[in-house]
């Protein structure tokens, strides 16, 4: 029997419940290694500007290998003006209280929607039937002020002007706020779940102190996810490194219902499962860094030993990448997680997969 696509199971999963299929998830998956996939070359599309028919494709690559839903953001970090420092490492924007107040927040959340409202608008247009998407305004509030001020000076503003430095995390917030809210008002429909990536931490513990995170970030968090929780929509949060000393936090105060992202040299997906199975949706298990280094038979081993560990725990589980499908995972890694995954949730494959 062919493939037929139910979002349902992403809901259920990210909602902590078991679903009737195990789901696929993955937080982003290069264009590149969606088109060596493809055999396509559909990133020509969007340069040309004919979005409907990129769309097509990019939505078409999820339904063949076998996903409920398709990931899709639109980065905030992409519209603003002067940014850049946190993955370009550009010259940070907002060095002194006089580059803030002199910077156009109050019209950044249109800025937005000029850039990116059409993508979201083609999107649910070109859905295939039985899916929805995964996603949002991409970035979390961390990654936001990072991108303005840059990580070293973020560390110089904290123990520097400590008043400057929680004014960035409220207005950049506040902006957040915003084009969330709108985006809830006009694109909720064609979105089963919320998320936004926020990397807190790093291999050994947080990225800023334990009481800087609870003070300026979950306190914007809760503001956040109760807005998108008003819109009917769970809230799966996306967040690398070791951050077990803020996680009670983010279940209780926050309310995430359901977290992505694990590497194995942090810690397994199974001690993630063990820890937080019973209180919220576990997303991802299959180390990225397996994908990128190990044999097409490793992989499959791998990917079986996670799945016979994980899928029959407590609560909702979604299998895939534990962290991303960057441009330099091979494809062919990539495809033997998806297929093991498909094949070991009980599918029969045929020629659509490979």
């Amino acid at each position: 029997m062919a493939f037929q696509p139910d979002y349902n199971n992403i809901v259920d999963a990210a909602t902590n419940k078991k679903p009737k299929r195990i789901p696929l998830y993955d937080h982003i998956i290069a264009e590149e290694v969606m088109q060596k996939v493809m055999k396509a070359d559909f990133i020509a599309f969007m340069k040309s500007g004919d979005k409907r028919e990129y769309f097509k494709y990019y939505t078409q690559f999820f339904f063949r290998m076998g996903y409920d839903t398709v990931s899709f953001e639109q980065c905030i970090t992409k519209m603003l003006p002067g940014g850049g420092a946190l993955y370009r490492h550009a010259n940070p924007v907002l060095k002194t209280y006089e580059d803030f107040r002199n910077y156009p927040w109050d019209a950044l959340a249109d800025r937005y929607y000029e850039l990116f409202a059409d993508d979201f608008r083609m999107l649910g247009e070109v859905m295939p039937e039985g899916m929805k998407a995964i996603g949002g305004p991409g970035n979390g509030l961390f990654e936001i002020v990072q991108d303005l001020c840059g990580y070293e000076g973020l560390c110089y503003m904290a123990a520097d002007d400590p008043n400057f430095y929680a004014a960035i995390f409220e207005t950049v917030a506040n902006l957040m706020l915003e084009i969330w809210k709108r985006f809830l008002e006009e694109f909720s429909d064609i979105y089963c779940v919320c998320r936004f990536g926020d990397d807190l931490g790093f291999r050994s513990q947080t990225l800023l102190s334990v009481a800087d995170i609870k003070t300026l970030l979950i306190p914007q968090y809760k503001r956040l996810v109760e807005q998108i929780h008003c819109f009917g929509k769970p809230f799966l949060l996306h967040s690398c490194g070791c951050i077990f000393d803020v996680m009670d936090d983010l279940i209780v105060e926050v309310k995430i219902d359901a977290k992505h992202s694990n590497e194995d040299a942090i810690a397994p997906f199974d001690l993630w499962v063990e820890k937080y199975g019973n209180r919220i949706g576990n997303f991802g298990g299959i180390d990225t860094d397996v994908l990128c280094r190990d044999s097409l038979a490793e992989i499959k081993k791998y990917v079986e030993n996670v799945f016979v560990e994980n899928a029959g725990k407590q609560g909702g589980i979604a299998f895939g990448s534990g962290n991303s499908v960057p441009d330099y995972v091979p494809a062919e890694g990539y495809l033997a997680m998806v297929k093991t995954l498909r094949i070991m949730r009980g599918e029969k494959l045929g020629g659509e997969l490979l």
